[in-house]
This record gives C-alpha cells, structure tokens and sequence, in this order.
C-alpha cells in the first residue's frame, strides 16, 4: 500500500525557511534546515556532503524544504557536521 502523499515542508512554511511556520511538524523542519544552514557555514554544500557522507542534492532539497530528511540522513548529517541539527518539538506541543 502507497504511503499517502503529504506536503513538502516549505509548503508548510511560507517564506520558507526564513519565517516561521503555522504547522508545528512544519516548523520543526524549518527549524532543522536552519540549524543544518548554520552548521554548513561557510563550506560549500559538496564539503557538507562528503563530510557528512550523504549526497549534495540531498542536502540542497533539504534546505529549500522540498524533502522530509529520513533519520538516517540527519544523523549521518549531524556526525559528519559535528552539529545538532534536530530541534525537538516545536512550542505549544504537548
């Protein structure tokens, strides 16, 4: 059985990723492609990947909101970039 189709966050998040989102599950992504932004710095998007072992576009789709990153590919990025990138749950969340 298919998994039914959801919104990309930045669907979620007008202004993406620069305002914040109505949607806490939006939100928290957005909060994520921002923290995954800062780690980056200055290095370029394929020194990101290959520290973080993942590819480049993957990356990219994650900071411009069109994927939903799997936990496999925030923890390869969190290793890889030295950083926490999961933001846990968004204000107001019970």
């Amino acid at each position: 059985m298919p998994r039914p189709s959801r919104p990309s966050p930045r669907e979620l998040a007008e202004g993406w990723p620069d305002s914040p989102s109505a949607d806490p599950v939006g939100e928290v992504a957005r909060q994520l492609a921002l923290n995954l932004r800062a780690a980056i710095d200055n290095r370029s998007l394929r020194a990101a990947a290959e520290a973080a072992g993942v590819d480049h576009s993957t990356i990219l789709a994650i900071l411009q909101g069109r994927t939903w990153p799997d936990l496999y590919t925030v923890a390869r990025l969190e290793q890889g970039l030295e950083a926490d990138l999961w933001p846990g749950r968004s204000p107001g969340q019970a």
